[in-house]
């Protein structure tokens, strides 16, 4: 069984109604290949397909929304909040290097939420007609269009 990562948000967030990615990689370091990004879709839509692939696989599945930017300056706003957030994090491990093992606390994170996990079974995955009918509907929102 391999593992899924994806953001934990509130039933009213925005994000949900994006278009959705998933990430396809390997989970170890053994293991060295390029990943494969597949999508979009809607989320419900991607968290299944991710869940039935990882279900089988040693793979690692990252579902993520898709924002659409419409201009270079919007692209870069992104970027740079990216790096701020990456910044904050690589002061964070640093702090925490400094009063303990990080990496034990986030390990125990992981462990304690896999105990928490009460689901045995990945979702079905959508068919080919959902899908196809989610394309729609992204396409009807990145154009304007009604969904």
């Amino acid at each position: 069984m391999g593992a899924l990562v994806t953001l934990d948000l509130p039933e009213d967030s925005p994000m949900l109604g994006l278009p959705w990615i998933i990430t396809f990689g390997p989970l170890g370091e053994a293991d060295e290949w390029e990943p494969v990004v597949c999508g979009p879709y809607e989320r419900p839509h991607a968290l299944a397909l991710a869940e039935a692939v990882v279900a089988e696989e040693q793979l690692m599945a990252v579902v993520e929304p898709l924002l659409p930017a419409v201009s270079a300056e919007e692209i870069r706003g992104e970027i740079a909040a990216a790096q701020v957030a990456a910044e904050d994090e690589s002061a964070r491990i640093e702090e925490a290097d400094l009063y303990g093992d990080f990496e034990d606390t986030i390990d125990e994170e992981f462990e304690a939420a896999a105990a928490e996990e009460h689901r045995t079974e990945p979702l079905a995955p959508p068919s080919e007609a959902e899908l196809r009918a989610g394309f729609a509907r992204i396409a009807a929102k990145l154009t304007g269009g009604a969904a």
